[in-house]
């Protein structure tokens, strides 16, 4: 480098502020008087926590002897000075906990404060609780009641959720460390909370006293480092720094208060006691002219104050109630109204913040939840006005209130506006304000579907006075496209009726007439009349009026107009009102009808007849489905039978006719005569008529041997018939492809969705369970899944094989299969072998999470929700480990574990497996409990320990030590314990998954 560059580097050095070396940690034990010098600096660097870290660190530093052992840090002079600095930084910030404790972590600070209780000259060896704070010197007593302050604030600090620090980049040496520190605050915080009760007690007996107390500082601790402490100075009633018994109260009120307040969740009494001492603190500070040693947020104590007199109920509070103590003591009274007056004034004052009124809203929710009644109007209104709150502050509306409006009705929308009105009621009101509401009215109008309240809402004064007029113009005619929407049959205007009236308009008013009658004598008059005026077909007047094609040839074959018109209507109203069930009108309209056709056509009267016992078939099939256990009067059944055993020629037959009267004979059990007296014309002809014969027959014989289930066979060969595909492509050897027809059946192929209907009319447990047997044969047999199959009764009554595999078609079964056991459940959700057959399903579908529902389900049916024994049946050996399988390929390790000990041999191999699984999405060792398989407990101790998680390890410990597992107990008891857990543990499973 040239002489030039070197001056310009020189200068540009010389230019720049240099920064002050960093004092170092040994420069304190060469220069007595340089900590407090240092400390003094307005900002020292390294600043008090960092030297308190420095010093600890050195002094705990361990030591290797000359055999190169790792020995625990000597008990030297140079150790016990470094420990001396640490305490005299902590004297120097007056023991604040609060900044130590954002400086400083537990293990750092439980070596501080232990090192303050040994030279505080506290008794080594002898419980704080068994000690008495009046005899011992001020600073040995000051000592202890720090110590112990400590120990509850640590255990509610550690209950707060707080986000894991990353170590940075991965080095296993940085691992190791966090890894030891997490180790020792676990262990530091389990010691803390066993001692908690002993803790408050110690601080209770501090409270007692009303002497003034002392702390160590700089100069008490300088006198112990020098050993003059023989002359009894830093023993003295005046050593150290003088703090009033009023402030050390007011600080443990404090502090004691929130322990009891941490504890109030699973002891209620705990909060009275958290209030009553957060009361004396409040006392206390107002009491104390200046807090120099109290340190507290008053904001939080503020907050502890509400929450502990909502909580506790307290009616003796502070003369001056805050609008926190009105709302929780209108809700205490029940007096809802008045909660939401509240709410209401406050939009105008903003005296409760936004997070209160939330919370007070999901309350209510909660309450509703719990099955409160009459909430529900009250929570729409709290959150109407939690909406005109947000909208004056400028937030977004929330999810709930969007969601409101998609069901809008007139009190709402009154009550909204009314709101907002009261809301403005304000002097000086800016105009900011009043825009925030005009959008609000905006945004509602623009979420509103209805015209009629949107009239309410463009007729209101707010509407007018808020929204500009360009605003105005273009919500009407939003207004207006809404309204060319309605459906013309809506009611008129007024205006209409200002039209002179003329025969169109006559017409038109009996055509309407002739929509809405439902009387046959009515329908019958009005269609008179309309053929006076008009001779037209007034069958065509609603397209909604259908009859069936099968009859529509023979109706419109009818001469006479009026005739025609009066049949084709009483029988499509006849059918309408049985499609709504409303089978008091179908059976009028139907009535007349026959007695209408009866006089010309004999075709038409059994038509009628035919569609007359139709309509008893699934009259009587709704009272059954609501309930009703009555059996069809004997007068219906032989009618089903006649209508089965009909030969009348040339009468347009509806197939629904059959397949309704062949359910209601399945249902009613009438299997004898559907296998012995239908005539075999009838059965060639209807494929349900066949369906049901065979159907009857393999019930009636499913109790009888195997080898005389042949009918069986004849039924399997029909579904799969059903289930295969009709045209299938093949390739011929010279390479081009050629369609194969297969053979029809003697009944014909029944489309599959005909076949799905057709199912879904049987409600006979009987035979949906035999289809549903036969199904999922056929589901495994197409499948082809060894491993993987589902099961159900009776399969071994079916072929274990198909001639013609490639012609069945795989979605169909599966699906038809699906759709079957999903209709059974409908019907009884506690069939367990239906439910076991949805499960599985679910299983072999990877539908896991749903097929674990289904499983606990089947559980819980037979066994009055696990409060008693699952049978074995239900839960076999199978289905135990289909329960495994689910809960491993959901990551709920410890959950296998459990249930790997259900088994009647104990799979250890996969119980050791789950638990070593890390990742586990379960509640881990809440499970614990329901482990009563000792060796389990073992594994799990020694991979708790083997990891370092002591607390986990601890709770494993406890589930192992309970007297009713030890080994030695007679067999009765240990199956007792093993039987008490099995319960707890699938009714904690059906609470998860339920």
């Amino acid at each position: 480098m040239s002489a030039e560059a070197a001056d310009r580097v020189a200068a540009v050095a010389s230019s720049r502020p240099s920064t002050p070396l960093q004092t170092s940690w040994f420069e304190f034990l060469l220069d007595g008087s340089l900590l407090e010098k240092h400390l003094k600096k307005a900002n020292p660097d390294p600043t008090p926590v960092q030297l308190i870290v420095q010093f600890l660190e050195q002094a705990s530093k361990p030591s290797v002897n000359e055999q190169n052992q790792v020995q625990p840090p000597v008990d030297n002079r140079r150790n016990r000075t470094l420990k001396l600095l640490a305490l005299e930084v902590a004297a120097h910030m007056k023991w604040d906990l609060d900044v130590l404790e954002k400086g400083l972590t537990i293990p750092v600070l439980n070596m501080l404060l232990n090192e303050l209780l040994c030279v505080s000259k506290v008794p080594p060896g002898v419980k704080h609780v068994d000690l008495d704070l009046s005899t011992l010197p001020p600073t040995t007593a000051m000592a202890v009641v720090i110590y112990n302050r400590w120990a509850i604030r640590t255990i509610v600090l550690s209950s707060f959720p707080e986000k894991q620090t990353k170590p940075g980049p991965h080095q296993m040496n940085v691992i190791n460390i966090l890894q030891q520190e997490k180790e020792m605050t676990e262990n530091i915080l389990a010691v803390l909370k066993e001692q908690a009760n002993d803790s408050i007690s110690v601080l209770e007996g501090a409270l007692q006293l009303k002497k003034d107390f002392y702390v160590h500082t700089l100069r008490t601790l300088d006198l112990l480092a020098a050993d003059t402490a023989a002359n009894g100075e830093t023993e003295s009633s005046t050593a150290g720094l003088r703090i009033s018994a009023d402030e050390l109260h007011c600080q443990v009120h404090y502090d004691v208060g929130g322990i009891f307040f941490h504890q109030g969740c699973t002891d209620q009494t705990a909060y009275q006691k958290a209030r009553d001492h957060f009361r004396q603190t409040k006392d206390l500070l107002k009491k104390l002219d200046s807090t120099v040693h109290v340190h507290l947020d008053e904001k939080r104590l503020a907050g502890y104050w509400n929450a502990c007199k909502a909580l506790t109920e307290d009616c003796d509070s502070d003369s001056q109630t805050t609008a926190y103590d009105q709302i929780n003591s209108l809700i205490r009274a029940h007096n809802y109204q008045a909660v939401i007056e509240a709410f209401i004034r406050d939009n105008v004052t903003h005296s409760l913040p936004n997070h209160f009124r939330q919370s007070v809203l999901r309350e209510f929710l909660y309450k509703v939840q719990q099955g409160e009644s009459g909430l529900d109007e009250v929570c729409h209104k709290l959150c109407i006005c939690n909406a005109i709150r947000d909208s004056l502050e400028g937030e977004v509306l929330s999810v709930r209130f969007q969601q409101l409006l998609l069901k809008p009705n007139k009190w709402m929308v009154d009550f909204i506006l009314e709101v907002c009105t009261l809301s403005l009621e304000k002097e000086h009101l800016s105009e900011t304000l009043r825009r925030k509401i005009g959008n609000f009215i905006k945004t509602l109008c623009e979420n509103l579907e209805e015209l009629p309240l949107l009239f309410v809402v463009s007729s209101h004064k707010l509407f007018i006075e808020l929204l500009k007029e360009e605003e105005r113009k273009v919500l009407m005619e939003q207004m207006r496209k809404k309204s060319a929407t309605i459906n013309l049959s809506a009611k008129p205007l007024p205006s209409f009726f200002d039209i002179p009236a003329s025969a169109t308009v006559n017409i038109g008013q009996l055509e309407q007439q002739l929509i809405l009658l439902l009387e046959p004598r009515k329908i019958r008059q009005t269609l008179i009349e309309l053929h006076g005026l008009a001779e037209r077909s007034y069958w065509k007047v609603n397209n909604k009026w259908e009859v069936p094609p099968d009859y529509i040839n023979v109706i419109l074959s009818i001469k006479d107009n009026l005739t025609k018109d009066l049949v084709y209507i009483l029988m499509a109203k006849g059918l309408h009102c049985i499609s709504i069930k409303d089978f008091a009108h179908a059976r009028q309209l139907f009535t007349a009808c026959l007695k209408l056709v009866t006089e010309f056509s004999p075709k038409l009267r059994q038509v009628m007849l035919n569609e007359m016992l139709l309509l008893e078939v699934r009259a009587h099939e709704s009272m059954t489905a609501e309930g009703s256990k009555e059996r069809p009067p004997p007068d219906l059944v032989s009618r089903v039978r006649g209508y089965l055993e009909m030969r009348i020629h040339d009468v347009p037959l509806r197939q629904v006719v059959g397949e309704e009267c062949v359910t209601f004979m399945l249902n009613w059990r009438e299997n004898d005569y559907l296998t012995l007296q239908v005539p075999p014309s009838l059965v060639m002809n209807n494929p349900y008529i066949k369906l049901g014969q065979l159907l009857a027959s393999t019930c009636k014989e499913l109790p009888g041997p195997k080898e005389s289930r042949r009918t069986a066979k004849e039924l399997w060969e029909v579904v799969v018939q059903i289930c295969s595909v009709s045209i299938q492509h093949k390739r011929n050897s010279d390479g081009r492809l050629s369609l194969i027809k297969h053979r029809e059946s003697s009944m014909g192929i029944l489309q599959r969705s005909k076949f799905i209907t057709f199912i879904k009319k049987i409600r006979e447990p009987l035979v949906l369970t035999t289809l549903i047997s036969l199904l999922v044969r056929l589901h495994s047999i197409v499948r082809d899944d060894i491993v993987n199959e589902v099961t159900a009764e009776h399969l071994s009554i079916w072929p274990s094989s198909i001639p013609n595999l490639q012609a069945v078609d795989v979605e169909a079964v599966a699906v038809t299969v699906t759709e079957l056991v999903s209709y059974a459940l409908t019907l009884n959700s506690n069939n367990q072998s239906w439910l076991i057959t949805q499960a599985d399903i679910y299983f072999v579908t990877n539908q896991y999470s749903a097929a674990l529902n289904i499983y606990l389900q089947a559980g819980a049916v037979c066994s009055d929700f696990f409060t008693k024994v699952v049978p074995s049946d239900v839960y076999s050996d199978q289905v135990l480990k289909r329960m495994i399988k689910c809960c491993s390929m959901m990551n709920c390790h410890t959950q296998v574990a459990v249930l790997c000990q259900f088994l009647r041999e104990v799979d250890y191999m996969t119980a050791f497996k789950a638990l070593q699984e890390q990742n586990s999405h379960d509640a881990m060792d809440s499970f614990y409990d329901y482990i009563w398989d000792v060796t389990i407990l073992e594994y799990l101790t020694h991979i708790h320990h083997k990891r370092g998680e002591t607390e986990k390890r601890q709770i494993a410990m406890k589930a192992i030590g309970q007297t009713e597992l030890n080994t030695s107990n007679p067999e009765e008891v240990l199956q007792l314990a093993a039987q008490k857990r099995k319960k707890r543990f699938l009714q904690a499973m059906a609470k998860l998954y339920f």
